[in-house]
């Protein structure tokens, strides 16, 4: 008699080996990429990539811009995520000026994705390549030209755009999402403890208000006319068109599409890609049909500027910290963790002569701010600290700014926000509620059994305050010995407030409006050295990337076979990220009221 075999017996075990079997072959084909991606590299590893004769640059603004290039493997899509960092963008727009085989930049917007500070210094760098004697050419391709991208290409010499693409010229807003009423439904409290005066400090006001309070408000309302009116003065000087001129466009929306733009005045004229082609080829002096040497702006970073960096190796005499991200002691984004090895590194490097800091941070933890404090502090002691401070560098990242010997600033940079919270979320009406869940407890003392699960007493508040209060006083004290003021002088223009860099500099948080070449430069010269001995480090130390490789031999056979990954909507991802955060909270607070989009 047969015995029966069940479907379980054969499906599971198959299951089993299939999944063995796709995980080993995984493994051998990235061994095999490695190897070939290595075989690679060891070819011409200190030549880079030398531009043919008559040649154009490509430079392709598509894709988030951070402070460092970075390629990362996303488990969950299986694809890579990737970005261009901003100091590679101007190292090697920099090399280009001198590179006597590229006559010009094509500059290509769609899809930008950066805050405006980042933007200036795009811009400026743009603009010190045309002033070397090259043509610059831009060209906004998308469905829409943002705000943003339209700010950049302004600093081309020409200026065109895709024929009906919508065009934004409207002015500026700020929005902010806000969480009380889902925390409402879920039955979720959060009762947050600020500094004290701190009325400024509005982070987590989204979990506990509905709309943005009238201080909250003031300062909102402050720094963003501030970057408009840079914005504008930039895209004035130009495009020879006035600021009123350029006000009355966005108040009466004489601007909405790029025909619209190039009669009044902020573009050259609106054209199709192959006509773009066809006046680029004029350019280089060749008839139609004649190809074009057009070189690829990333690759040319990548095989240049990275390997020219890590040639320098430990020898540069100006190290360039790069410290990006939210604040804390270990994890994600900046770590202290990671930031005192690299500035302790730096100032016992006997090569380095001085130090430029940039930060691009919104703050985080009290603790970890304070442990880069002291790291920089004892640094600018022995060498100079020069802060260049990025889109963002406020509350924690403000604090670590401050024993440095210089700060510089965008106009548009965000910073301030002096200030401190902390945030206790009360959770048993949620698990009572919607779960069905309660609490009890046993203790030897009084106030042992502190939990999200039941209030703060009176007392149990007052402690959190003081605590709270005394890092506010630290800050004050911080802020006061690294800027020559009084704590009572910097108590009037902290309370939490955000600044825009040209405010701040009007009210001494900021000594210099600049962006990172501008920080470099003055660094070479504090330390006396002279433009051609500028030798410059970058702290994390640069290694080849083999992540990138792979992405970029990835990404190239993507875009032959036309092929795009679905995203989740925006909303949704900054929402996620913002209860991310929250999530990740732990100990009182340094952190940048709100996370504002402006638009």
């Amino acid at each position: 008699m047969k015995s029966k075999v069940g479907f379980g017996n054969i499906f599971w075990p198959s299951l089993l080996a299939a999944l063995i079997v796709s995980i080993i072959g995984f493994i051998i084909w990235l061994i095999a990429v490695f190897g070939i991606i290595g075989s690679f590299s060891s070819i011409g590893e200190s030549t880079g990539v030398s531009a043919p004769m008559n040649a154009v640059l490509h430079m392709k603004l598509d894709k988030p811009i951070a402070e460092r290039t970075s390629t990362q493997f996303n488990p969950v899509s299986l694809s890579f995520d990737n970005q261009i960092g901003l100091a590679d963008i101007l190292e090697a727009l920099k090399m280009a000026e001198k590179d006597e085989n590229i006559k010009g930049l094509y500059l290509e917007l769609e899809g930008l994705q950066c805050n405006f500070a980042t933007a200036k210094e795009i811009r400026k760098a743009i603009d010190r390549f045309e002033k070397s004697g090259k043509w610059t050419l831009a060209y906004n391709s998308g469905e829409v030209t943002t705000l943003k991208e339209y700010y950049i290409s302004s600093a081309a010499s020409k200026v065109y755009g895709f024929p009906a693409s919508n065009f934004e010229m409207l002015g500026l807003a700020g929005e902010v999402t806000f969480f009380k009423g889902t925390l409402d439904k879920l039955d979720l409290e959060l009762q947050v403890i600020r500094g004290k005066d701190n009325d400024f400090k509005s982070a987590m006001e989204p979990f506990f208000l509905d709309k943005i309070s009238d201080s909250s408000r003031l300062q909102l309302i402050s720094y963003i006319q501030t970057i408009w009116d840079d914005l504008i003065g930039d895209i004035s000087e130009a495009r020879n068109v006035s600021t009123d001129k350029i006000n009355n466009i966005a108040d009466e929306m004489l601007a909405v599409n790029t025909e619209d733009a190039v009669k009044h005045k902020l573009m050259n004229g609106v054209k199709y890609r192959d006509e773009m082609m066809k006046m680029i080829t004029s350019k280089l002096g060749k008839k139609a049909n004649e190809k074009i040497a057009m070189i690829n702006f990333e690759k040319y970073a990548a095989k240049n500027v990275k390997r020219d960096l890590i040639a320098k190796g430990s020898k540069g005499n100006i190290a360039v910290i790069l410290a990006e991200g939210g604040i804390s002691v270990d994890g994600d984004g900046m770590t202290s963790t990671d930031i005192c090895k690299q500035v302790k590194a730096a100032r016992e490097n006997d090569n380095v002569k001085i130090v430029v800091l940039r930060i691009n941070s919104g703050g985080g933890s009290a603790i970890a701010s304070e442990q880069m404090w002291r790291e920089i502090d004892l640094t600018n002691k022995k060498k100079k600290v020069i802060v260049s401070m990025g889109d963002v560098a406020a509350s924690g990242g403000y604090y670590m700014a401050a024993p440095a010997y210089k700060i510089f600033a965008e106009p548009t940079t965000i910073t301030g926000s002096i200030g401190v919270f902390g945030a206790i979320p009360y959770t048993a009406d949620m698990f009572k509620n919607k779960l069905g869940m309660s609490f009890d407890y046993i203790s030897t003392n009084k106030h042992e059994a502190l939990s999200t699960n039941r209030r703060l007493t009176p007392e149990e508040v007052a402690m959190v305050q003081g605590q709270i209060d005394d890092i506010y006083e630290t800050f004050l004290g911080r802020v006061a010995s690294g800027r020559n003021m009084t704590k009572k002088q910097v108590n009037v223009i902290a309370r939490g407030r955000v600044w825009a860099g040209a405010d701040a500099k009007k009210i001494g948080l900021v000594d210099e409006l600049g962006g990172l070449e501008e920080a470099i430069d003055y660094a070479a010269k504090t330390a006396g050295i002279s433009k051609g001995e500028i030798n410059v480090i970058y702290y994390p130390l640069r290694r080849e990337d083999k992540w990138e490789a792979i992405a970029e031999m990835i990404e190239e056979s993507e875009n032959k076979a036309m092929v795009k990954t679905e995203k989740m909507p925006a909303l949704f991802v900054n929402a996620l990220d913002q209860w991310k955060k929250v999530e990740a909270m732990s100990g009182i607070q340094m952190r940048l009221p709100y996370e504002l989009t402006i638009k």
